[in-house]
């Protein structure tokens, strides 16, 4: 099985070093990446801007992981666009002439659950690539920290990928996959939790007395006695699997 990973934290980031030694198991593995974070860019890609693509070179053709441990041979390649941007290059310069099994990304630092999967990266190169009809899997961690603990989640990828391979992935569908903090109860199929970002905009002065802002915020949940939801399922200590779909169509109830 070919398979393609990416995120939107940056290549060489704890993430998607983890995922990488867990898809490694199920098959050949190829990151497309991007080269620094690019974190909250949805599905935007580079419009009139140059892309660059560089595949990066390894010691004695080896990485090695920041422990020390050998990690083996990898193709790796950086890109200076977005997540969705690395999808449409993986598809059609990095892997050209290949069939892309399986896209993976992550996984990320911080949740993609509710309303998130709207800005996150993560997710945006998922749709890219359900777009082009690849099955697609996006993994997040609600833990923004660059030494966030992935072992409790680590156990449950490779059976949950293989899982959703047997299910099947229906046309232009993906997966949302959320993992709480700290150890595991176990798996929930849920859906998107309806929720809202508020007091989102942070002023502050320059040194010029100008006034710029930084995004911050407090998210706020629309429906929190909602048992099916994702942030639900991680509020109870659940790993969160939510099918999503690249269709936004609202269908009203007499819609077919």
């Amino acid at each position: 099985m070919e398979i393609v990973i990416t995120n939107d934290d940056g290549w060489g980031t704890p993430g998607i070093l983890t995922l990488v030694e867990e898809m490694r198991k199920l098959g050949n593995v190829t990151v497309v990446a991007p080269d620094s974070p690019r974190s909250g860019h949805g599905a935007c890609i580079s419009v009139n801007k140059p892309i660059y693509l560089h595949e990066v070179q390894m010691d004695n053709g080896q990485w090695t992981m920041d422990n020390g441990q050998p990690f083996g041979s990898l193709t790796v390649y950086t890109t200076t666009g977005t997540p969705a941007d690395c999808v449409k290059l993986a598809i059609e310069v990095a892997m050209a002439g290949k069939q892309i099994d399986l896209l993976v990304s992550g996984i990320n630092h911080g949740s993609n659950a509710s309303v998130n999967v709207v800005y996150s990266g993560t997710i945006g190169a998922c749709f890219v690539a359900a777009e082009h009809g690849i099955p697609a899997i996006g993994f997040s961690i609600d833990n923004h920290a660059m030494d966030a603990d992935f072992e409790p989640m680590r156990k449950y990828i490779v059976p949950l990928t293989q899982e959703l391979i047997a299910k099947g992935f229906a046309p232009r569908q993906l997966y949302n996959v959320n993992a709480p903090v700290g150890e595991l109860k176990g798996i929930r199929f849920t859906r998107q939790c309806l929720g809202h970002w508020q007091k989102e905009m942070d002023p502050h002065i320059d040194e010029n007395g100008e006034t710029y802002y930084t995004l911050t915020g407090e998210y706020i949940n629309d429906e929190p006695e909602s048992t099916d939801t994702d942030i639900y399922a991680m509020q109870h200590g659940y790993l969160s699997v939510q099918p999503v779909s690249i269709d936004l169509t609202f269908r009203t109830n007499n819609q077919e």
